[in-house]
């Protein structure tokens, strides 16, 4: 069992939560709020970064400029969908998207996409304790004793895993809620 590898890939799983809940802004602009959204165009998805440069001129408006003038759309159609209860505004291949304020309403919406985000981090990390344990199990070179102490070492590693994705949805819960 590869004990190392499973700590990589569970902490794999806590950097994506933590670059989703970057994107999870409470009322001021970010670049990095638009980092999970994945723009659908020439038949395949690209990352934002892909498809042009996002800034933020003022603390309640982000532009991105974008490189191709045929993607605009594709562009503002992914933001608008992305479920970041954004309204961009396509002015040739520069497109605004306001930052709204936040009110009760959707600061409810947002802890709720925090917690899809961390459930998602949480079924990784169980993903990849289960092929763990599968790893164990299938070692026919390990006795009884090993294969248990091995499969209470994955278990203890998998429950700190998921303690951190708890404490990070904690603090970004209270974040969205107090802002």
């Amino acid at each position: 069992m590869d004990k190392a590898n499973l700590q990589r890939r569970m902490e794999g799983a806590l950097d994506n939560l933590k670059s989703e809940f970057a994107g999870l802004r409470t009322g001021r602009a970010s670049t990095s709020m638009l980092e999970p959204v994945v723009v659908d165009m020439y038949g395949s998805k690209m990352p934002m970064n892909q498809v042009g440069t996002v800034s933020a001129p003022e603390p309640r408006l982000l532009t991105v400029q974008v490189w191709d003038a045929n993607a605009t759309s594709a562009v503002e159609k992914a933001i608008r969908e992305s479920g970041l209860g954004l309204n961009p505004m396509a002015e040739g291949t520069v497109i605004r998207v306001p930052i709204p304020e936040l009110n009760e309403e959707r600061r409810k919406e947002l802890t709720k996409v925090a917690g899809q985000y961390a459930e998602s981090a949480r079924v990784a990390i169980r993903n990849v304790r289960r092929d763990g344990m599968d790893e164990i199990k299938k070692d026919g070179d390990l006795s009884e004793d090993d294969k248990k102490r091995f499969e209470k070492e994955v278990q203890e590693l998998t429950d700190s895993k998921v303690k951190v994705v708890d404490q990070m949805l904690g603090d970004k819960e209270s974040d969205i809620m107090t802002v």
